[in-house]
C-alpha cells in the first residue's frame, strides 16, 4: 500500500472499515496513509469520527511521533469532532513511556482548551506519571492542585501518594502514617497498597518489616500478588538471604501464584552474584518450561556469573541463546564476557569478541567508556604476553579509531614487543603516537627501542627518533600545535 490511490474503498466507506485497515497495518507510516486516503473521501460525504482519530493518534504517539499526534488534535477541533478524555490520555501515557513527564503534564493542561473536562481518572494518571518519573516536588504540587480542584481522595490516590513517600528513607515514616490513616478515613488498603509499602521497605533494606507486613496482609485476607512476592524476593536477594528467597518461590507455587520474568531474574541474579550459577541455570530451564522468555537482565546476570566462575563454555552457550531470541548484547554484557576470557588467558577469543562488538554496531557510551578502556588495554597487553604482536597491534589500531585511550603501560608493552620482533619502525611509530597522546616514554621504553636500533647498528635513526620525540614533548609543554 504505497499511495492513497492504491486503496480501493467500498461504495459507502465507513469509520469501522477505516479502523480495521489502520489496525491491520503494522507500520505506523502506512497506517497514516490509510487515514489520509480516507480523508480524501470527505468530498463524498465521509468523515472521520472520534474513534478513528483516537486510534491513529494513539498509534502515532506510541511510535513517538508526538508532533503529528498533537496536530491531529487541532484538526479534530477544526472539524468539530468530539475529543474524548481517552485520546488525551493516550498521548500522556506515550510521553510517560518516553520518559517525558513534563510533556504529559502539558497535554493534560490542554484538555480544557479543547472543551474536554478531566475526570479523577486523568488526575490520577498524571499524578502517577510524575511520581514514577521521580518528579516528586512537582507531584506534591500537583496533589495540592488535585485537592483544590475538588478531586475526592480514593484508594488509588493514596496508593500513588504512598509510592512517592516510599522512594526515600526520609519519608518512609510518613508513608506509614498515611497508611494508618486510610481506614480512619474510610479507605481499605488493597493488595497494591501493601505491595507498594513492601517494595519500598525491600528497596531500603528493611526486610524484617517487609516480612511482617506480608503476614499482616495475609491475615486481612488481602492476597499478595506476583508483584508483591517479586519485590520481597528481590529484597531478600539484596540482603543475601538467598535460601529464604528460594523458599519464597516455593510458597508462591503452593498458593498457585505464577512467578514472572522479574521474579526469576531477581533470583538468578542473586544466585550468580554468590557463586551459585549452576542453581541459576536450573532456574533458567524451569522458567523456559513455564513458557517465560528470559530478558536482557536475565541473560546478563547469567553470563556475568558464569564468567566469574570460569564457566566460559556455558556462558558462550547462553550468549548464543540470547542472540537466537533476538536480543542484541550491549557494551556491558560484551565486557563481562571479554573480561571472563581475559581472566582465563584466552586473549585471542577476547579480541574476536571485540571485533564482533564493532560489527554489531556496539559503541561505548559515556557510561561504558571506562569499561571499554580497561577491556581493550587488557586484551592488547594479554596478546603481547602471548607473542601475538600483530593481533595486538590490530586491537590497538581499533582503539585509536574508536577514540579509546591507551594506557601508558600498554604503549610500553607494544614498543617492547615490536622491538623483540625486530619491527623497529613500528616501535618508533608507536613511541611517536605515545608522545602525541600526552604520555612521556620512561627509561625502560627508551632502553628497549634504542637497544633495538643499536643491535641492528641503526644508531643514527635512534638518535633522530629521540631528538624528534624530545622536540615534540617540549613543544607540547609549551602549548605548540604540532603539524
Amino acid at each position: 500500500m504505497g499511495t492513497k490511490a492504491s486503496i480501493r474503498w467500498s461504495k459507502k466507506i465507513t469509520p469501522c472499515q477505516v479502523q480495521q485497515l489502520i489496525r491491520a497495518e503494522r507500520d505506523v507510516k502506512r497506517a497514516l496513509l490509510v487515514f489520509d486516503a480516507a480523508t480524501a473521501e470527505y468530498v463524498n460525504g465521509f468523515k472521520h469520527d472520534h474513534t478513528t482519530y483516537g486510534l491513529i493518534i494513539s498509534r502515532l504517539a506510541s511510535a513517538n511521533q508526538f508532533r503529528s499526534a498533537e496536530m491531529l488534535l487541532y484538526r479534530m477541533k477544526e472539524e468539530e469532532c468530539k475529543i474524548t478524555e481517552n485520546i488525551f490520555l493516550s498521548i500522556c501515557k506515550a510521553y510517560s513511556q518516553a520518559h517525558k513527564p513534563l510533556d504529559a503534564l502539558r497535554i493534560f493542561n490542554k484538555m480544557k482548551e479543547f472543551q474536554c473536562e478531566p475526570t479523577p481518572k486523568s488526575y490520577l494518571i498524571i499524578f502517577d506519571i510524575l511520581v514514577s518519573e521521580n518528579r516528586l516536588k512537582m507531584a506534591q504540587d500537583f496533589y495540592k492542585h488535585m485537592t483544590k480542584a475538588g478531586i475526592p481522595p480514593s484508594v488509588g490516590s493514596f496508593n500513588i501518594l504512598l509510592k512517592a513517600l516510599c522512594k526515600s528513607s526520609r519519608t518512609l515514616d510518613a508513608a506509614f502514617k498515611v497508611f494508618e490513616q486510610m481506614p480512619v478515613r474510610g479507605f481499605v488498603p488493597d493488595c497494591y497498597t501493601y505491595g507498594t509499602l513492601i517494595n519500598g521497605l525491600c528497596r531500603l533494606g528493611q526486610i524484617t518489616k517487609a516480612r511482617k507486613l506480608l503476614l499482616e496482609m495475609e491475615k486481612k485476607d488481602c492476597s499478595p500478588s506476583v508483584v508483591t512476592y517479586s519485590s520481597l524476593i528481590h529484597g531478600l536477594c539484596l540482603s543475601n538471604c538467598m535460601d529464604e528467597a528460594l523458599e519464597m518461590l516455593n510458597i508462591m507455587s503452593s498458593k498457585n501464584i505464577k512467578p514472572n520474568v522479574i521474579t526469576y531474574s531477581s533470583l538468578m541474579d542473586g544466585l550468580c552474584k554468590r557463586g551459585r550459577s549452576s542453581e541459576a541455570m536450573g532456574l533458567l530451564e524451569k522458567m523456559v518450561n513455564q513458557c517465560l522468555l528470559p530478558n536482557n537482565i536475565t541473560y546478563s546476570s547469567l553470563i556475568d556469573g558464569l564468567c566469574k566462575e570460569g564457566k566460559l563454555q556455558e556462558a558462550l552457550e547462553i550468549l548464543d541463546r540470547m542472540k537466537l531470541q533476538g536480543y542484541q548484547p550491549d557494551a556491558g554484557l560484551y565486557s563481562k564476557f571479554v573480561n571472563g576470557l581475559c581472566e582465563s588467558c584466552k586473549f585471542h577469543e577476547a579480541a574476536n569478541y571485540l571485533d564482533e562488538m564493532i560489527l554489531s554496531g556496539v559503541f561505548p557510551s559515556r557510561f561504558t567508556k571506562n569499561v571499554h578502556f580497561k577491556m581493550y588495554n587488557t586484551v592488547v597487553k594479554g596478546l603481547c604476553s602471548q607473542n601475538s604482536f600483530d593481533r595486538a597491534f590490530q586491537v590497538y589500531r581499533c582503539m585509536q579509531t574508536r577514540c579509546i585511550s591507551t594506557e601508558h603501560e600498554t604503549f610500553h608493552i607494544l614498543v617492547v614487543s615490536f622491538c623483540r620482533k625486530g619491527d623497529l619502525h613500528k616501535s618508533a611509530h608507536i613511541v611517536n603516537e605515545m608522545v602525541l597522546s600526552g604520555h612521556t616514554p620512561g627509561e625502560a621504553t627508551w632502553t628497549a627501542i634504542i637497544g633495538g636500533f643499536w643491535a641492528r647498528r641503526k644508531v643514527r635513526e635512534a638518535a633522530e627518533l629521540m631528538q624528534n620525540t624530545l622536540i615534540k614533548q617540549h613543544a607540547g609543554l609549551n602549548g605548540t600545535i604540532l603539524s
